[in-house]
């Protein structure tokens, strides 16, 4: 009766914990899940030129922490499917301060192949890119400046163009597998 009754158990956890595991799969996204949407990102013609950006950070209970605004400076150069960008990033935050930083994306792979690696001073070791359909989606740590020291923060970052000029973005703050945060950012390309 003992080993019958541990056996449900166990087909019940089981059965429980494939469940979960179902669940866990559907909720996160990979990129390629969005290679039939439209209209098509390439990061190279859109981050080509001006872009404005508008965002704010908010903390874990969705409070507004922070405004700001970026005015983004971009330039490819580079044989095909190799292509160097820069992204010049000017920030202008709420409270008056203001932060610059510089963006290098390396195009990975030839043609055809969406895979990019950036970097910047303040990012640790490499950001991890890649594009499909109308998304973009990268990872990387970055070391920001919080109450007089620096700490290490991971981000995932999502992209999704709108159309040819306007692009919105989400990012996920977290440390040690904790959410701290999330920025949200609407770029508009300059004509």
């Amino acid at each position: 009766m003992e080993r019958r009754l541990f056996l449900t158990q166990a087909a019940t956890l089981g059965a429980t914990g494939l469940g979960l595991m179902g669940l866990s799969g559907c909720s996160t996204p990979k990129v390629g899940d969005y290679a039939t949407q439209t209209p098509v990102l390439d990061m190279r013609q859109y981050f080509n030129g001006t872009v404005d950006a508008y965002g704010v950070f908010t903390d874990r209970s969705g409070a507004v922490v922070k405004r700001f605004t970026v005015v983004m400076s971009c330039s490819w150069s580079g044989p095909a499917g190799q292509e160097e960008g820069v992204l010049d990033e000017d920030f202008t935050y709420s409270d008056g301060t203001k932060q610059r930083r510089i963006w290098r994306l390396q195009r990975q792979g030839g043609t055809g192949q969406g895979k990019y690696v950036g970097r910047a001073d303040d990012v640790v070791g490499q950001a991890l890119g890649e594009e499909a359909g109308n998304a973009f989606y990268w990872h990387y740590t970055l070391s920001l400046p919080v109450d007089g020291t620096v700490i290490d923060v991971q981000f995932e970052d999502w992209m999704y163009l709108m159309n040819d000029r306007v692009m919105l973005n989400k990012a996920t703050m977290s440390k040690f597998g904790v959410k701290l945060g999330e920025v949200t950012l609407a770029f508009t390309k300059r004509v």
